[in-house]
């Protein structure tokens, strides 16, 4: 709306300029040259008005397609599985441990999907603004310890170094721990998931004037050019991700988290490798 209100004003001074006045025109007739500028300039105010309407409308409503593509794909494979799995054991095809088999990955299938609609519903939670978690003081340095530590033995599965590297000073910020700790164990998978054999992964904290920046560091691939928004939005997954496990919502609660905490998060190029900064407000 601004954007069209200058449109607007700049309309009515161009046009107004650029019609010639001839000095013995009368006052009347001077305003009714500046009132058909004037007239002029809002209809094409109005006219870039509807025009950026209807490409946002244009756009949420392309921004819907994908995800309803995105989450039915996602749920039809696991449920496509189930079914062919069902059936075997309902039609007395699967017997002996080959339906004790079955029955192993029906659970792992049921599980994948529980994972997903619980994400999907925390998502859509957090962005309508109903969160319920309290705020506190978190020492940060307390937790990034913890939570490396807990993802060392699936980073060491992959040959993968991860590490802290943290202030020796405390970094407190007002939080709730548990979904910090949440973003932090989606930040480091993901990392750990896109770096190498041989590849390290790394966690810092530090103060910056009143927020507290978190990076985590890997040396992999890195994200394509023109991805670095993309990658924190619902169900998106470059190339580089594709056929990995996950439905691409761990960037986006993140996002989400963070955002809700009045925080900020963003991609950094690390060439090699990716860095992914959040912040958080200092306590």
């Amino acid at each position: 709306m601004k954007r069209a209100v200058v449109i607007a004003v700049a309309a009515f001074l161009a046009g107004a300029a650029a019609v010639a006045v001839p000095n013995r025109m009368g006052a009347a007739q001077v305003a009714l040259v500046l009132l058909a500028a004037a007239g002029a300039a809002l209809a094409a105010a109005l006219a870039v008005r509807l025009s950026m309407e209807e490409r946002s409308r244009h756009e949420i409503e392309e921004a819907r397609r994908q995800l309803v593509a995105a989450a039915s794909h996602d749920l039809r494979t696991p449920l496509a599985s189930l079914r062919l799995l069902v059936e075997s054991i309902d039609d007395g095809v699967a017997t002996g441990e080959t339906r004790d088999r079955y029955l192993a990955e029906i659970r792992t299938h049921v599980a994948v999907l529980s994972d997903l609609v619980d994400d999907l519903f925390e998502l859509s939670r957090i962005e309508a603004g109903d969160i319920s978690w309290t705020v506190r003081q978190v020492e940060l340095g307390d937790l990034i310890g913890d939570t490396v530590a807990a993802m060392r033995v699936p980073a060491e599965e992959r040959g993968v170094t991860i590490a802290a590297d943290l202030p020796t000073e405390d970094v407190v910020a007002e939080a709730n721990a548990e979904k910090v700790q949440r973003v932090l164990f989606n930040l480091i998978q993901n990392a750990i998931r896109h770096t190498p054999a041989d590849g390290s992964v790394t966690v810092r904290a530090r103060s910056s004037g009143d927020d507290i920046e978190v990076e985590v560091a890997d040396d992999g691939e890195g994200v394509p050019a023109g991805d670095d928004e993309r990658v924190f939005e619902a169900f998106y997954r470059g190339d580089a991700a594709r056929g990995e496990d996950g439905a691409g919502l761990g960037l986006a609660i993140s996002r989400a988290i963070v955002e809700a905490h009045g925080g900020k998060i963003w991609l950094e190029d690390g060439r090699p490798g990716t860095r992914v900064h959040f912040t958080l407000k200092s306590a």
